[in-house]
């Protein structure tokens, strides 16, 4: 009985495959990737371009001499250690700030939470020219040489507010009854904020770093009413448009992309294993 099953279905025609047809949707969703990755593709790709004057804006050929040549622009290496110190750094205090603050908005009631929801709001939604003449006014008023300092101060001001949203969102939904047990288990308040609540809360401080730092090393217009005789790496690239820009930006912007990718998925890989 069961040879004679065999031998029917394998005498059986197999069932044609049924072709897997490609919806609207997914044709407009690949289209919005390739037009986002373009531009990148294009920094990437210029970054070989074995240019023969000052210009790179026409493929002349393949070379990996950028690459060696890297550091050869003393401005413009300047101007990328800028961009990466400050990043870090107003990163590493906005970190701080935001997270104490995202966690006081989302555990606690106090006078004025509303009114510091709505602040860092606006914050949040507030062009770009106006909070950067704002800061620019504040340190005209206070006699404030701008420059380094000045910098650092508007990236953490701006980027505090993206750090605090972000983790009030995962305080939110965290369960109140596992700090209240280790607090029944003897935990200090510093233990069972380092040992407990930091550990639930990290992928939205990880998450909101991410963004704090990504905000900070390609701002332009704030940073251009703040800076002084100060130049970024933005800054610099502006600047160079005007006689050429060479295809040194192209590498670093490459690095800077390439180091992004990484952190991204190291961030995203740690977030998938903490929640299984």
């Amino acid at each position: 009985m069961t040879t004679t099953l065999r031998k029917a279905q394998a005498e059986r025609p197999a069932a044609p495959r049924r072709r897997r047809r490609i919806s609207g949707l997914h044709l407009y969703t690949l289209l919005l990737i390739a037009w986002l990755i373009l531009p990148i593709a294009i920094m990437i790709l210029f970054g070989f371009n074995d240019i023969q004057g000052k210009q790179n804006f026409r493929w002349q050929g393949f070379t990996l001499k950028w690459y060696a040549q890297l550091f050869d622009r003393s401005d413009l290496t300047t101007a990328v250690i800028n961009s990466l110190t400050i990043a870090l750094l107003s990163t590493l205090i906005t970190t701080v700030l935001g997270t104490f603050a995202g966690l006081a908005l989302g555990r606690y009631r106090f006078r004025g939470k509303g009114s510091t929801n709505l602040l860092l709001f606006m914050a949040i939604s507030c062009p770009e020219i106006v909070m950067g003449a704002s800061l620019l006014s504040m340190f005209v008023t206070f006699n404030l040489p701008r420059g380094y300092l000045t910098i650092l101060v508007a990236h953490v001001m701006f980027s505090i507010a993206f750090v605090a949203v972000t983790v009030r969102a995962r305080v939110v939904g965290l369960d109140p009854a596992v700090e209240e047990a280790a607090q029944d288990l003897g935990a200090g308040p510093w233990t069972r904020f380092r040992l407990v609540t930091l550990p639930m809360i990290m992928p939205g401080v990880l998450a909101g770093a991410l963004l704090a730092f990504v905000l900070s090393i390609d701002d332009f217009i704030i940073t251009n009413f703040t800076s002084g005789a100060t130049v970024t790496f933005p800054l610099w690239i502006y600047g160079s448009t005007r006689t050429g820009t060479p295809p040194q930006v192209n590498v670093m912007g490459t690095l800077i992309f390439a180091v992004g990718v990484v952190i991204a998925v190291a961030s995203a890989r740690r977030t998938f294993r903490a929640s299984r």
